[in-house]
């Protein structure tokens, strides 16, 4: 179908924290990159976005600050707001759920639904808090994993191996808030009937999209072949949209039902206030010739392929006029790791926009330019702050920083800033011009195809053929003997700089606006790009300056030095202290001997890998004692004059040949490792500890 317009929509962030690496590199810079090349193109363009507000992290977020949710939400989107603005997100309108066009749109999308016969009532039973009196979600469930068995893991998984999990899986579940035992309760919900529509959405993805990128129709495919099931599209909560049916007191529309509708909501929040430019919302969501692409990670994919589809499907079966469009297009990415390890808001282990920004003004276009490049778009990939630094010095500086320098620098020199004409060519020279001509088929075929890393690497790749060519041609010798020469080639070179311009504008807004303002010309429309005479000769250029700078080792070490900080805080938290052993009474301990004594000499035991041999100071003639900590010290000398305990009514242990006396005391350490118990104040030596 030959569309007149595109709906961009970009998966809402939760207002409870702000945005980091990994929301951009997976959701928000691609739309962001598809939206301004289609703006560039001349084309109808709606990029629409917007912070989700209600749910269970809100609340969380809430109790832990003992503040409002509405503080929370207010808070943070404006946070991430302001942040997506300060970085060239070029959304048309922003918004939130909590506005009142999006609570009455989302009811009435509710009712229509309702009114309609459309959802099922079911009864089941939840877990409750019998102390506060409240059905829990599975976030605020916590307990221990049944997979790996580390405690704390939530309701819906486990971050520490990854598992998805329901409440039900849980090891002694407990509330996450409080650490209150839950019982069940009944409670009554309305479901959407997901497997009804399995028919449907099987034929519709299955055999209609298979253009659809592997991962997301893989994970399609994965549901379907499951078998679907009613998902339950109202809570038991105090935050959200009331349900508005009589009897529903106490209970709000699901988080993942009213969010996907901000899309639209949004769109109409933006048409009523600017109707000249943008239209009715109605032309953006409900007329065929419009196409819609949804950007989103991929654990919304099948909240956005299989679920919103069938909401807006079961809406559309409710009436005979207005139909509502569905996605053409959902090219979500896969996940975006920090260092090696999952970014992880709970654990702070991430790199926050905001503090971004702050961090390195005037930057924006190096982290874009970086997760890009790294665009987790078939598999997980990985952020690391030297490869960020890499890639600054050595692309964005070494190469496409430094041919615009050079092309305006000998500009200057030989020609007064102005643009030299173009003389006769040679075959090199025609080329380069040749290859500058294709920039625009090769750039415009993988945005199309949503290959947005391809894409920004062969717009580097002007850079590179620019760079190239200067060296090639090495304008700076011929000027000694023919300027006119030198002139051909700056002038070539200054229409490759205007060439990159063009192509860069979409990944690097920023860098192009300043490129432009060098050159001291008129944004060109993407139809321009490879053309050879953007700049007419005699045109005159303004001072240059860098387009980009290197940045140093300090920075880079500020950086990992914070992530080493909250690593090491987040493995003091994570500490549990061991189970505690079966119930003891004092006559038990008294049996025990434990004494200090002081190392007097202390070596590894010949051929074995775990025994030290202590000779100890115990004020009764000494003895020796053999213990299993080798592999804690690889210098036992480390030990000799510390004060330890150890017991001293153990029956001899002979161990390799060696009659042991007794046992040293230690404990285990976090790493494992086993630590001798030493005494911090001196005391004689033979004395009984109890």
């Amino acid at each position: 179908m030959d569309y007149k317009r595109t709906l961009i929509t970009s998966a809402l962030p939760y207002a409870n924290g702000p945005v980091h690496i990994g929301h951009l590199a997976g959701v928000y810079i691609p739309a962001d990159i598809y939206a301004r090349y289609l703006r560039g193109k001349g084309r109808p363009v709606l990029f629409v976005g917007g912070s989700d507000e209600h749910g269970v992290p809100v609340t969380i977020r809430a109790r832990k600050e003992g503040i409002t949710v509405q503080q929370v939400v207010d808070r943070y989107h404006e946070l991430i707001k302001s942040s997506f603005e300060r970085f060239g997100i070029s959304f048309d309108v922003y918004s939130r759920t909590t506005s009142d066009i999006h609570h009455k749109f989302a009811s009435d999308f509710f009712r229509t639904l309702y009114d309609g016969g459309k959802f099922v009532q079911q009864t089941t039973e939840q877990f409750y808090d019998e102390e506060t009196h409240e059905f829990l979600t599975d976030r605020n469930i916590r307990g221990e994993c049944p997979r790996c068995h580390s405690a704390g893991a939530y309701g819906d998984q486990c971050e520490k191996c990854g598992a998805t999990l329901s409440p039900d899986e849980l090891i002694n579940p407990y509330n996450a808030v409080n650490g209150n035992p839950l019982t069940k309760r009944a409670t009554s919900h309305w479901y959407l009937p997901l497997d009804k529509y399995q028919g449907w959405l099987e034929q519709w993805i299955l055999e209609g999209h298979k253009e659809w990128r592997t991962n997301v129709y893989g994970q399609c495919k994965s549901w379907l072949d499951g078998g679907l099931h009613p998902r339950a599209v109202t809570r038991d909560l105090d935050w959200g949209i009331p349900v508005p049916v009589e009897g529903a007191e106490g209970k709000v529309l699901y988080v993942w039902f009213d969010a996907p509708i901000g899309y639209i909501s949004n769109t109409k929040e933006l048409c009523d206030a600017r109707p000249d430019k943008f239209g009715k919302w109605e032309t953006w969501w409900q007329d065929e010739t419009t196409r819609m692409i949804h950007f989103i990670g991929k654990d919304n994919i099948v909240f956005h392929c299989i679920v919103f589809p069938t909401m807006l499907k079961a809406w559309n079966e409710c009436n005979e006029g207005a139909q509502y469009i569905l996605p053409d297009n959902v090219p979500s990415n896969e996940f975006l790791n920090l260092e090696g390890d999952k970014i992880s808001t709970s654990r702070n282990w991430a790199v926050w926009l905001n503090e971004y920004l702050d961090d390195f003004p005037g930057k924006q276009d190096v982290l874009r330019y970086v997760l890009t490049a790294n665009a987790p778009e078939t598999k997980d990939n990985d952020f690391t702050w030297a490869d960020f630094q890499a890639r600054n010095n050595n692309e964005l500086v070494a190469i496409y920083g430094n041919f615009i320098n050079r092309a305006m620098v000998l500009t200057h020199k030989y020609f007064e800033g102005r643009v030299p004409v173009c003389g006769e060519l040679n075959d090199y020279d025609r080329q380069t011009l040749a290859e500058l001509a294709g920039i625009r088929g090769r750039v415009e075929e993988l945005l199309d195809a949503f290959r947005f890393r391809d894409a920004q690497r062969e717009a580097m790749n002007l850079a590179r053929l620019g760079n190239k060519y200067l060296a090639d041609t090495e304008p700076w010798k011929q000027a000694k003997t023919d300027l006119a020469r030198t002139g051909t080639i700056l002038n070539i070179a200054l229409q490759i700089a205007a060439n990159l311009a063009i192509v860069f504008e979409p990944f690097l807004p920023f860098s192009s606006a300043s490129l432009y303002e060098m050159l001291d010309m008129e944004e060109h429309a993407w139809e321009r790009l490879g053309d050879t005479d953007l700049l007419e000769a005699g045109h005159q250029l303004r001072e240059p300056r860098l387009l980009f700078e290197k940045i140093e080792d300090t920075a880079i070490q500020a950086q990992l030095d914070r992530l080493a900080r909250i690593k090491k805080e987040n493995e003091a938290a994570a500490w549990q202290a061991p189970a505690l052993k079966a119930e003891t009474n004092i006559e038990a301990f008294d049996k025990s001997d434990i004494r200090v004594g002081t190392v007097l000499e202390c070596q590894k035991v010949k051929k074995s890998d775990k025994l030290l041999q202590f000779k100890i100071d115990d004020g009764m003639g000494g003895r020796t004692i053999l213990s299993g900590i080798a592999q804690s010290y690889p210098d036992p000398q480390v030990l000799v004059g510390k004060q330890v305990l150890f017991i001293a009514n153990f029956p001899p242990r002979k161990m390799m040949g060696i009659e042991s006396q007794g046992m040293i005391l230690s404990a285990v350490n976090d790493d494992g490792k086993l630590v001798v118990t030493t005494v911090s104040a001196p005391v004689r030596n033979g004395v009984q500890v109890g």
